[in-house]
């Protein structure tokens, strides 16, 4: 067995910070007509007018992409405005968007800013994942390794085999079923039919999910996340920054429990497949965030995870502590995933449904989980919900998980579309419509006198044009 650190993460963290804005564009297919300027400056000017602040309010900007040349995050965060305010560019695999509020909220902690700008972008090419370096070992070539060590290696894409023999050890272990899986992938698309952002609303049969063609098994085609384009922002401020804006309080969703945790020796010690994909790190992320939150698994009633594949959602549950050791496909049996059930997994659709864009997914998870603590995603929303659960995982590797409240402590309360209308100024309830904004509107959120046009290079027109 591999050894256990003895070093324990943070269990309490203060002060308090909080998502205050939140944006994010439709997920759409990758087929090179949206650029990445255009997906982060629709979201970023979306989280803006949702958090009723301006740009000259950011103290400091984060970029999440995977997929871009060096400094791509300025090139976004200059059509808000030309500060000079510090602009970080980050990439952590899946886990990019993630990594990113989790940067933004140790930045408010820590007294280095009250209001810090987060966007995750990503414009990606058809097909399977590829790396666009081939003249240096990947960063994840030792898990490719190990996974043939293990289980040997068919040709074609890597992560479905990955994923897929995690599926495989849980099943040989514990007694799951390929239909399990399948049920898992039946549940997102079906959920996904209430997301206006979603790449994908189809709604599948059981059958019909384990027909689709075969990609490794057991994972049939419906049970992979596609590759898509797509942008999402979320503004996290300080508690000093919501003091002055008492109201705005009602729609400030606290981060009330966060860790990003990296790999243990058991990622490789242990020569399991479902290790491999980073149980453990995810259970110590978990552990960590409930425990700064003060909350268990059982007070989770709604919950975004990553699911790039139906394998990675049932070892998820089970590494999370949603589900009872070996037990998450008993959990999937028993209903307890979908509305009805324990924990509602994946309203939004999950990335199987929804879409992956890398650098936005995590973002986008948030906005979902601050629709729902708001009360706006009135269309999806869980009876009962005081606390919610984002997971967001990246190979090489890299998990944040984080759990979210509402500021006033209250369980979330149904909000009529036109009061959400009506407070964001917008006309419409961004939780239940993706539609856009009026110049008008981009005009009052951009910074005041530090601005330029040439820095927006014709991306206005081409966002307008979408709407």
């Amino acid at each position: 067995m591999a050894a256990q650190s003895t070093r324990q993460p943070p269990t309490q963290q203060s002060p308090k910070a909080y998502v205050l804005g939140v944006g994010m564009t439709k997920f759409i297919k990758p087929r090179g007509k949206v650029d990445y300027t255009e997906l982060g400056y629709e979201a970023g000017i979306k989280a803006l007018i949702d958090a009723q602040i301006n740009y000259d309010d950011i103290d400091q900007g984060i970029a999440c992409y995977c997929y871009g040349d060096s400094t791509c995050g300025q090139r976004v965060f200059y059509q808000f405005g030309l500060t000079s305010i510090p602009i970080y560019n980050v990439n952590n695999n899946c886990s990019t968007g993630s990594t990113g509020l989790n940067l933004a909220r140790t930045m408010v902690q820590g007294g280095m800013a009250n209001a810090v700008m987060v966007i995750g972008f990503e414009k990606m090419e058809r097909g399977s994942l590829g790396s666009h370096w081939n003249d240096r070992e990947g960063p994840t070539a030792l898990t490719g390794m190990m996974n043939h060590e293990l289980r040997g290696f068919e040709k074609g894409p890597s992560a479905p085999q990955l994923f897929g023999n995690a599926g495989r050890e849980y099943m040989e272990k514990y007694g799951a079923k390929a239909e399990d899986f399948a049920e898992i992938a039946r549940v997102n698309h079906e959920h996904s039919t209430r997301n206006p952002y979603s790449q994908f609303q189809d709604v599948y049969t059981l059958d019909q999910v384990l027909s689709t063609p075969m990609i490794y098994a057991p994972l049939t085609k419906v049970q992979c996340c596609p590759t898509s384009d797509g942008g999402a922002s979320a503004i996290i401020v300080s508690e000093s920054f919501l003091s002055t804006r008492p109201h705005l309080r009602s729609q400030a969703i606290e981060i009330a429990g966060q860790c990003l945790a990296t790999d243990a020796p058991s990622v490789y010690e242990t020569r399991s497949s479902i290790d491999l994909m980073g149980f453990e790190m995810t259970q110590r992320a978990a552990r960590a965030a409930l425990g700064q939150a003060g909350v268990s698994p059982k007070d989770v009633k709604v919950a975004e995870v990553h699911d790039c594949f139906s394998a990675n959602e049932m070892i998820v549950l089970d590494s999370l502590g949603l589900a009872e050791p070996g037990k998450a496909h008993e959990m999937v049996r028993n209903g307890d995933i979908t509305y009805g059930g324990r924990c509602v997994v994946n309203p939004s659709g999950g990335l199987i449904s929804k879409g992956h864009p890398l650098g936005a997914t995590g973002i986008a998870q948030c906005a979902e989980l601050t629709w729902h603590l708001r009360g706006w995603a009135n269309n999806r929303l869980v009876d009962g919900t005081k606390v919610a659960l984002q997971h967001n995982l990246g190979l090489g590797g890299a998990v944040v998980v984080t759990v979210y409240k509402r500021a006033d402590g209250e369980v979330a309360r149904r909000v009529e579309d036109g009061e959400v209308a009506r407070v964001t100024g917008l006309g419409y309830n961004p939780a239940v419509e993706a539609k856009g904004f009026t110049r008008e509107m981009e005009e009052r959120v951009r910074s005041r006198s530090m601005k330029s046009e040439w820095a927006r290079a014709g991306v206005v027109e081409k966002v307008h044009s979408r709407f």
